[in-house]
């Protein structure tokens, strides 16, 4: 390969080089110029088979043609997408079959943005596979929206679209405000803060808003932990934030995602005019079907009354003169009855007055009669007349073989007790 060095010297007798020698020593001297370079990539090839990936690096004013061979482009762990800056080392060469200057890129990483948009895209990614982000479990706006949360800042454009927004469209929608920080360390916290304390009013919307703003000041809105307490509310939650192509890991965790304040302000409250239009025809349809309801009832009542029973209700007369001829032996009755009734009951009363002197004079003669019985039979009775009993430990001794000699007895007498010892038994003999 042909080879020469650059000078500043013109050398008039030099001869003149081919294309080849002149791009093979343009190449030669690009690959001295090692530089670290920062860009946006704004093109990106990567097909299948090709040894190299291609792209290109551009700013506001320029754009470079760059490859990076592909062991090491997967080596890097880094995936190039368009729109999103880089860091790029590497050096300068030529390919002198097309005559075409590149930059062939040997260490990569993102940059800046970029480098918080890999981050962000990772995070959305972990919480898109837990199910944050599913449709499924997002939630629907009622109908009719009457009270709302409002979380922004206090200070920014957002709360004054809104509530502008909210007055014009239905200003009977009730605002409850929370003032909170949108940028900065602090504006996760504070978000949450407000977004668990509207949670509880138990209202039917929360509106999370900001205006627009560079990718670095939205970060606040990507946090993981705001994301997964959005995901926890009971409230449907609409966020605006930011500008149309912004969007936020709130906005993909959200139940409604607004593309600016205005537009989030506008999906919770209706216009009154169309309330106004919806009342009236939910009243034209509801005048519908009571006319048509009417209209069936009297078709129906025509059918009925052309039934032959209806055309000649005589029948209808016999069962009215029945009616009447019962309830006329039903009025007769029920004072005949309570009559004999109470006829009766005297007749008892005076039967049982005549009767009760001979009924108590019977059961006293009686009564007197068992009593001098049982006293004939009583125990205290016998004793009266001179006999004895005899009790071992309470239990009365009516045979000489429940005891034995040396046993302490008992013997009661009519007015007193004799404890006693057994010191000899004997069995009497029958001398019947």
């Amino acid at each position: 390969m042909w080879q020469t060095s650059l000078t500043n010297d013109d050398k008039s007798d030099q001869a003149p080089l081919s294309v080849s020698q002149a791009l093979y020593l343009a190449k030669s001297n690009l690959e001295k110029i090692r530089v670290t370079i920062i860009g946006e990539v704004s093109e990106f090839n990567d097909k299948p088979g090709y040894k190299a990936a291609y792209f290109t690096l551009a700013d506001k004013q320029s754009s470079l043609s760059c490859l990076m061979w592909r062991d090491k482009y997967l080596a890097s762990g880094v995936e190039l997408k368009v729109g999103v800056q880089y860091e790029l080392e590497g050096f300068f060469t030529a390919y002198p079959a097309k005559g075409r200057m590149q930059f062939s890129v040997t260490k990569l990483k993102p940059a800046g943005e970029g480098n918080l948009r890999q981050k962000v895209a990772a995070l959305a990614k972990k919480l898109m596979q837990e199910g944050l982000m599913e449709p499924s479990r997002k939630k629907q706006l009622p109908d009719f929206v009457e009270r709302v949360a409002l979380i922004t800042s206090p200070r920014g454009k957002a709360v004054h679209d809104v509530l502008r927004t909210l007055k014009r469209r239905n200003p009977l929608v009730e605002v409850a405000f929370f003032g909170v920080a949108v940028e900065g360390e602090h504006a996760p916290y504070e978000m949450i803060q407000a977004l668990q304390m509207a949670d509880e009013l138990g209202l039917d919307a929360i509106l999370l808003v900001r205006g627009g703003g560079a990718y670095e000041d939205l970060m606040p809105f990507n946090d993981e932990q705001l994301a997964r307490c959005i995901a926890s509310l009971n409230t449907v939650l609409v966020s605006g934030i930011g500008h149309e192509p912004d969007n936020s890991i709130a906005d993909m965790v959200a139940d409604i995602r607004a593309s600016t304040p205005t537009a989030a302000a506008e999906r919770v409250a209706f216009p009154q005019e169309q309330i106004f239009e919806q009342l009236e025809r939910s009243t034209e349809r509801l005048s519908h079907l009571l006319l048509l309801q009417l209209e069936r009832s009297q078709n129906t009542l025509d059918r009925l009354l052309q039934r032959p029973a209806l055309q000649d209700a005589r029948w209808l007369d016999d069962f009215r003169f029945t009616t009447d001829s019962l309830q006329a032996s039903l009025i007769k009755a029920i004072p005949e009855g309570y009559r004999k009734d109470e006829e009766r009951y005297r007749a008892l009363h005076e039967k049982l007055t005549r009767l009760a002197p001979e009924i108590v004079r019977k059961a006293s003669e009686s009564l007197g009669l068992y009593s001098a019985k049982l006293d004939a039979l009583s125990p205290l009775k016998v004793l009266s007349r001179g006999y004895s009993l005899v009790e071992q430990n309470g239990t009365l001794i009516d045979s000489y073989s429940k005891v034995s000699p040396g046993d302490d007895i008992t013997i009661r007498l009519k007015d007193g007790a004799l404890d006693a010892r057994v010191t000899k038994k004997r069995k009497l003999e029958d001398k019947r």
